[in-house]
This record gives C-alpha cells, sequence and structure tokens, in this order.
C-alpha cells in the first residue's frame, strides 16, 4: 500500500534518522523522492546501519538531541516540513532500568520539545509519532492487545512510551486539530532485519555471537514477541501517514505486527536465526539478574489491514532469511547502500 507519487517531492522530517529503523527509513523515502531532512543523535554503535549504508547521502542530517529544545526548534523552523515522522527515542528495556531519568527526558520532554517547535509551522499536514508494542498496561494475562486497550508500562521504557503516547493526543486536541493537522501514533511489534548493530537486541546478539563462535544467551528464551520484519514495519507507518495526509483514516493510533498465528518464541527464533546465517545452533540461559519482562505480547493488527490495506508480506521464516543475508552480505564487504536499496525495490514488488 505504499505509494511513491505520494511521496515524491514531499518536505519530510524524520526524527531518529541515524538509528536502525530510521536509516531504512530514510533510504526508503530518498529512493521516492521525498526531500527529506533528518533530526538525531549522533550514531552510537560501531558500526551502525546510517555509516555503513551511507543513510546521510541525498537527504539532509542534523545531529541534535531532542532534549535541546532550542536546537530542535531552530531545526524544525529551518526544514518547513509537511510530514513529520517521530522516531528518535531511547528504545532499550534494560537500559532505561539503568537510566530511567535520561529514557523518560528523551522520550516525553524530547516528544514533547518536537510538538512545541512544530506548533509554528505552516506547511505541516501530517504527524506520525512512532511508539511501541510495549505501550499497553499488559498484566501477564496474554491478552492480544486492541488499540482501544488501556496504556501502562512496568519498565521505564513501557511507561515513557505510554506517557509519550497521551502527550501526543494532548497536543493533538489542543493545537493542530483545530490548525487542520492530522496527528497520531504508530505501534510497531519487534523488527528484526539487516543492520542492527545495538547491543542488547537478539538479533545482533546472535550475529556477534556467531561471529565470535561464542554461545549465545537468553534472557527469556520462551517469551513470545510480535517480530516482525523492519521493511513490513515501516510500510505500515508510510501508509498510515498516506492515508492520514489524504483523510482516508482518522485513527488516533494503529498496532503494525505480524499475523496472531506467527507465535514464535524468543529461542525459536534464535535457533531459525543460527540456521539463516549457517551456524551451529543452540544457546544458553542467562542466569544473571534482569529486569522482569513479560511472557508473552501480541498485537492484534486488524485495524490496520481493514483501514488501510496493509499487512506483513515477510513470514518470520522468509525475515529472518533476508536478515542473515544482509549480515552476509556486510561480511563480503559489498556495497551496503546498493544492497539494503534492492531490498527495498525487492519488498516493494512483493
Amino acid at each position: 500500500c505504499v505509494d511513491p507519487a505520494f511521496w515524491r517531492g514531499k518536505r519530510v522530517l524524520l526524527t531518529g534518522h541515524t538509528g536502525f529503523k530510521g536509516s531504512w527509513m530514510s533510504l526508503w523515502l530518498a529512493a521516492m523522492g521525498s526531500q527529506v531532512s533528518g533530526l538525531a543523535l549522533a550514531p552510537d554503535t560501531d558500526p551502525n546501519m546510517f555509516s555503513v549504508v551511507r543513510a546521510g547521502e541525498g537527504i539532509e542530517s542534523t545531529i541534535c538531541d531532542l532534549r535541546d529544545a532550542k536546537g530542535v526548534c531552530a531545526a524544525v523552523a529551518r526544514v518547513q516540513p509537511e510530514i513529520v515522522i517521530h522516531m528518535a527515542a531511547q528504545p532499550l528495556v534494560r537500559r532505561s532500568v539503568v537510566a530511567p531519568s535520561a529514557t523518560f527526558a528523551t522520550n516525553v520532554t524530547g516528544t514533547v520539545n518536537l510538538l512545541e517547535a512544530l506548533r509554528k509551522s505552516e506547511r505541516l499536514r501530517v504527524i506520525l509519532a512512532v511508539t511501541t508494542d510495549k505501550v499497553y498496561d499488559n498484566n501477564g494475562t496474554r491478552h492480544i492487545f486492541v488499540e482501544t486497550d488501556p496504556l501502562g508500562g512496568h519498565d521505564p521504557y513501557s511507561a515513557s512510551k505510554a506517557a509519550a503516547e497521551i502527550v501526543v493526543q494532548s497536543f493533538a486536541r489542543t493545537y493542530f486539530e483545530s490548525a487542520g493537522v492530522t496527528v497520531a501514533t504508530a505501534r510497531g511489534g519487534n523488527v528484526v532485519g539487516g543492520g542492527d548493530f545495538s547491543d542488547d537486541r537478539i538479533v545482533p546478539d546472535i550475529w556477534r555471537a556467531t561471529k565470535k563462535g561464542q554461545p549465545i544467551k537468553l534472557r527469556y528464551p520462551h517469551a513470545i514477541r510480535p517480530w516482525q520484519h523492519v521493511l513490513d514495519c515501516l510500510s505500515g507507518y508510510l501508509c498510515f501517514v498516506q492515508a492520514l495526509a489524504e483523510r482516508r483514516v482518522t485513527a488516533p493510533a494503529l498496532n503494525f505486527g505480524p499475523d496472531l498465528n506467527e507465535r514464535i518464541t524468543v529461542a525459536d527464533l534464535t535457533t531459525s536465526m543460527q540456521v539463516a546465517l549457517g551456524a551451529p545452533t543452540g544457546w544458553e540461559y542467562d542466569s544473571d539478574a534482569k529486569p522482569a519482562e513479560m511472557e508473552e505480547l501480541q498485537l492484534d493488527c486488524r485495524a490496520a489491514r481493514e483501514l488501510l490495506g496493509w499487512s506483513s508480506k515477510l513470514p518470520i521464516p522468509r525475515a529472518l532469511r533476508a536478515t542473515a543475508e544482509w549480515y552476509r552480505a556486510f561480511e563480503r564487504n559489498e556495497d551496503m547502500r546498493a544492497v539494503s536499496i534492492r531490498a527495498i525495490e525487492e519488498y516493494q514488488r512483493l
């Protein structure tokens, strides 16, 4: 449902463009002819997707901390966007437990700073704020979450993103609706895909362990999460923005995740990824102290299917094969910008 013609020539402000998902989004938008301006911190891993695929080529990249209200305001005033896709965040649960104040400052105050700056944008049409599948009040009953379920959060990351949802809707009702600007949030599931080099994420952890010939340690091997390929997730965001801009949809929030029959545990995903990488299978239980996490998290994405005509195109086995192919190409020192753009083009043909 992604229409390249819609995006051609659009002035898009993309926050978090230096991250894993943000780098893929930067490539995709630029390939469709959007005028992309990125706003984010510098990449914090080496290697990192942004540098490896040269995602800064063909876009305007501004390195700025969302907590810097003046810097954000100056960037927004310079860009004068028509569309804003807000993806910048502190995205790691375990980091949020160690640094809750910084997490809330980025995910909540940073969102406030961005929205406050956008109030003065005269060309603005759509704001899509990306949150997470973890915004729901999950009491461990294996409930499958729909968009109208109560928000909550047991850890600082989840709570900060639930708070960001409330902030976004508050600004929408108070300021943007009367100005004719459409505002919504997107709640994406756990993503896999080539180019993720983050610490404390399952796929890059598997890849690094394989490279070192070390066993992978799993904290919650039997946990179930809504895994999906990064391009499936991003296609949902793009389709949602299109529908919002064309006034075809008024939903304040939508879930984006895999089909409900794709229930896969962390252990099974690990084995499948190891097979896709051509590596020996197996894992060890991580007995170190760790923050509590819910055993199961699933999203009901019927609203996105019915309202947008969107659905995941890459079942998990295929998503993991595509992910492994990207890492193998990286290991062969291929041109990863070309590899990644080709992956986007192939995805669009599905």
